[in-house]
C-alpha cells in the first residue's frame, strides 16, 4: 500500500470534502456527469441542436477546480457556478461533462477549438476576450484584489507594485493589466507567470513564503480562503466591480441565447413556481396569468418591436380587467399544449384550438367559443381544382395532430380519396399556406381567417372549395378550474363581436392594407437581429456591459419606441431616453446620436446595477436596476426597507419589494421614506412590461 505524501494528503482530504459538500447540496445535477481531460475529448464545434443532438453539455473547468471548488465553511462561487451550469444542462436532458485544462490560459483556445461548449471558470467579461468568444449575462460581480502575505506592508498603493514579484495566470485579465501598467507607468513591476497545475491555493503557498510579493485574485474567491487562512490578507483594490460570466463559442448563437434565458428567466425564480396548480382564486392571488400561445401571425408575434396577434390581445384584454400579469408561453410544438396545461406550466392555453373529445378525455376543459371560421381547401392559384374528386392525385398537406387532419379524415371516411401528407407538429400552418404558394404542396386545409391573411399578404394561394363545416375555437384550461372557465366565459360572452372584436378582427384579418402592413413589419427571426433598425449598436454595447441584447432591446422599446428624436416632457431625450445630468455623469455628449445614447444608456444601467449590495442575487439585479433606471435609485432604496418591514423579502423584486413601491405613493408610507414620494405604479408597470417583451423576444429567437 502507497502512504501519500503530505501534497497528496491535502488532495485527498480536499477531494472528500468536495464530495461530502456534493452530498450537503443535494445537487440532482452532480450526480450524473462524466469528467475527462482536454486531450481525450472529441472536437465538436456546432451550436446549441448539435449540442442535443450529442446528448451532452461538455464544461470546460480548469484542471484545479475540484481543490477550490469546495471548501471549508464556504461554498466557492466557482462551485456554485458550476452546480447552476449543470441544472442549465439538466433542465434540457443533458448530461454535464467536466472537461479539465491544465491551465487557465488554455481555456478560450479549448473552446475556440471546439473541445468543450461553455467555460466556467470565474471569467471576467471584457472587450478584449469578447473578440474571441461570447458570454452569458454575468453570473457574478467581482472587485480584483492585491493579496499580500500578512505581515507584508510594503504595498499600499499600485506604485508600490514597481519593483515586486507579482505572480498571476497568463492571460487572465490580471495579467494583461499588469502588462499594461510595466508599459505605461512602473517599469520595475516583475511580472512572474504561474507555473502549469498551479492551483490558487498553491499561489498562496508560494505568496507566504515570501518568493513572491503578491498575487492578484477575484474577490469572491479572497473571500474563502480568508475564512479558514489567517496568513494573507488584501492589500488593496486593483479594479472597480467587474462582470463575471460563462465562456461561449462566437457561432454558438442559440446556446447563448438558451443560457441567458435560464440564467435570467429560469434559474432566477422558483422552480416550484414554475408548475402550478389553482383555479382562478389563486391565479388573482399569484396576479399573474400564464397563457399558452403559439408564434405565428394570427396568435401573437412581433410587429417592429412590439407584441402583437390577435389572441394576445384578446388575452391582454381580460388579463387587464382582472389587474393580472400576463405571462406567455411558446411551447415548442402544438400537441405540447396539452401536456403543459396538464402539468401546470400554464393557466390556460389559445390557438384557435378546437372542443375534442379526445382532449377532454385527458382533463382539459374548453371555454365556449371565441371565434368561429369556415374551413377551405387551399391551392396555388394556378392549381385547376374544383372539386373532392379533382384531389385525387393530390399531395394535401396537413399536421399530424390536428384539428385540420381530422377534418379530412371524416371526408375520406365520406368516401374522399385523398393523399394526405402529415407534416411535423411544430409546423405552423401559415407555413403550409406558403409552401403551396411556392408548389411544395399541391394543398392544404386552414381556417378562414389564415387564407385571409395570406390573399391579403399577395400570396399566389387561391381557395378551391370550402367545407361545409365550421370550426369552433375556444380555450383550454385544467378541468377542474371551475371558476377560471367561468370567468372566462363571461369575458368572451360580453367581447364576442362587441366593438373591441370587431376592431381586432378587421386590424388582423379583414383590412388588407392592415394586415399587409403586419405581414411586412413582423418580426421572423430575432435571433438574428430583426427587433429593431438598432441591433447591430445594441449587441455592441450589450456584451460589453454583459447584457442580453435583446433586453436592452426591450427596455429601448419601452424608453422610445425606437424613435431616436423622442422627447419627454421631463426632458428626457432619445432611445433611452436619458436626462441631460445623466447623459453627462456617463459621458455622453450628443443624446441625439443613436449610438451615444444607447451606449449612454446601458452604461447607466451598468452603473446602477452595481450599486446594490453583493447580498442581492444576480438575477434579481436585473429587475432592481431596470426600476432604479426608471424612478431613481433612492425611491428603490426605499422600497427595498419598507419591504422588510412588511416582512417581505426585499431580495425579490416580483410579488415582494414591488408591492412596497406601490405603497411609496400613499403617503402614510412616503412620509417616513428617504426619498419622499413616488408614483410607484410606473416602475412596477415599467419592470414587468419590459420583462414581458424580453421574454417573447427571446422564445421567438429561431421562430417563425
Amino acid at each position: 500500500m502507497l502512504i501519500p505524501d503530505a501534497k497528496n494528503q491535502s488532495l485527498l482530504s480536499l477531494t472528500l470534502l468536495f464530495g461530502l459538500f456534493c452530498l450537503s447540496l443535494n445537487v440532482e445535477a452532480l450526480v450524473d456527469r462524466s469528467l475527462t481531460t482536454v486531450n481525450q475529448i472529441e472536437i465538436m464545434q456546432g451550436d446549441f441542436n448539435e449540442i442535443l443532438a450529442s446528448g451532452k453539455l461538455r464544461i470546460l473547468v480548469q484542471r484545479d477546480y475540484s481543490r477550490v471548488s469546495y471548501l471549508p465553511r464556504k461554498p466557492s462561487p466557482l462551485a456554485e457556478q458550476l452546480a447552476v451550469a449543470e441544472a442549465f444542462a439538466s433542465s434540457h436532458g443533458l448530461r454535464p461533462e467536466l472537461v479539465l485544462v491544465s491551465s487557465f490560459a488554455k481555456l478560450i483556445p479549448a473552446l475556440e477549438a471546439g473541445k468543450g461548449d461553455i467555460i466556467v471558470a470565474n471569467l471576467t467579461i471584457n472587450d478584449q476576450r469578447l473578440k474571441k468568444i461570447s458570454f452569458s449575462v454575468p453570473v457574478d460581480h467581482v472587485k480584483e484584489m492585491i493579496v499580500v502575505s500578512k505581515n507584508n506592508d510594503s504595498i499600499k498603493t499600485v506604485a508600490d507594485l514597481n519593483g515586486k514579484k507579482v505572480m498571476v495566470n497568463v492571460g487572465s485579465t490580471f495579467w494583461h493589466a499588469l502588462q499594461w501598467l510595466k508599459k505605461n507607468k512602473y517599469p520595475a513591476i516583475d511580472i512572474l507567470s504561474a507555473p502549469d497545475h498551479t492551483n490558487r491555493e498553491q499561489l498562496l503557498d508560494i505568496l507566504v513564503t515570501g518568493d513572491i510579493d503578491a498575487t492578484i485574485m477575484d474577490d469572491n474567491l479572497v473571500d474563502i480562503f480568508e475564512s479558514y487562512r489567517n496568513d494573507i490578507k488584501v492589500a488593496i483594490n486593483f479594479s472597480s466591480q467587474r462582470n463575471i460570466g460563462w465562456g461561449i463559442r462566437k457561432n454558438a448563437v442559440q446556446l447563448v441565447s438558451e443560457i441567458n434565458r435560464y440564467l435570467q428567466l429560469e434559474h432566477a425564480v422558483d422552480e416550484k413556481r414554475n408548475i402550478f396548480s389553482g383555479d382562478f382564486d389563486l391565479i388573482k392571488k399569484r396576479k399573474t396569468l400564464r397563457v399558452l400561445l403559439r408564434n405565428n401571425s394570427a396568435s401573437y408575434f412581433l410587429y417592429r418591436g412590439e407584441l402583437m396577434g390577435f389572441e394576445y390581445e384578446i388575452i391582454s384584454e381580460f388579463a387587464r380587467f382582472h389587474n393580472l400579469r400576463l405571462k406567455v408561453i411558446v411551447p415548442p410544438g402544438h400537441d405540447d399544449f396539452y401536456d403543459w396545461l396538464i402539468d401546470g406550466k400554464a393557466d390556460l392555453a389559445m390557438g384557435f384550438l378546437e372542443a375534442l373529445d379526445s382532449r377532454r378525455a385527458q382533463s382539459v376543459e374548453f371555454t365556449q367559443p371565441y371565434h368561429f371560421a369556415s374551413r377551405h381547401i387551399i391551392v396555388h392559384r394556378d392549381n385547376k381544382t374544383k372539386s373532392i374528386e379533382d384531389l385525387n392525385r393530390q399531395v394535401l398537406a396537413v399536421r399530424l395532430n390536428s384539428s385540420e387532419n381530422l377534418s379530412l379524415a371524416k371526408l375520406q371516411q365520406n368516401g374522399a380519396n385523398l393523399n394526405i401528407r402529415s407534416v411535423d407538429d411544430s409546423i405552423e400552418i401559415e407555413q403550409l399556406i406558403q409552401q403551396v404558394g411556392d408548389k411544395t404542396y399541391d394543398a392544404t386545409l386552414a381556417d378562414e381567417h389564415l387564407l385571409e391573411i395570406a390573399l391579403a399578404d399577395s400570396q399566389p394561394v387561391r381557395s378551391a372549395l370550402k367545407l361545409e363545416t365550421e370550426a369552433a375555437h375556444s380555450i383550454a384550461i385544467k378541468k377542474k378550474n371551475i371558476k377560471l372557465q367561468t370567468a372566462l366565459n363571461k369575458f368572451i360572452k360580453k367581447t364576442y363581436k362587441g366593438e373591441y372584436y370587431n376592431v381586432l378582427y378587421a386590424k388582423y384579418f379583414k383590412n388588407k392594407g392592415s394586415v399587409k402592413r403586419l405581414a411586412k413589419g413582423r418580426i421572423v427571426d430575432t435571433l438574428e437581429g430583426q427587433i429593431s433598425p438598432f441591433d447591430k449598436l445594441i449587441k455592441k454595447y450589450s456584451n460589453r456591459y454583459g447584457y442580453d441584447w435583446r433586453l436592452i432591446t426591450a427596455q429601448m422599446y419601452q424608453e422610445s419606441g425606437f424613435d431616436p428624436k423622442a422627447k419627454s416632457p421631463a426632458g428626457a431625450i432619445g432611445l433611452m431616453q436619458l436626462m441631460p445630468r445623466t447623459a453627462l455623469s456617463v459621458g455622453v455628449d450628443n443624446m441625439n446620436d443613436p449610438a451615444g445614447n444607447i451606449k449612454g444608456g446601458v452604461k447607466y444601467l451598468s452603473w446602477l446595477r452595481d450599486r446594490f449590495d453583493s447580498e442581492l442575487p444576480i438575477g434579481e439585479r436585473l429587475w432592481f436596476s431596470l426600476a432604479a433606471y426608471n424612478a431613481g435609485l433612492g425611491h428603490v432604496q426605499d422600497a427595498r426597507r419598507l419591504t422588510k418591514e412588511l416582512g417581505l423579502n426585499n431580495k425579490k423584486w416580483f410579488g415582494n419589494t414591488e408591492n412596497a413601491m406601490l405603497l411609496l405613493s400613499k403617503r402614510e408610507y412616503s412620509s417616513k421614506a428617504r426619498y419622499g414620494y413616488v408614483n410607484g405604479r410606473e416602475p412596477v408597470k415599467y419592470v414587468s412590461e419590459i420583462k414581458e417583451r424580453f421574454e417573447a423576444y427571446i422564445d421567438m429567437s429561431g421562430s417563425l
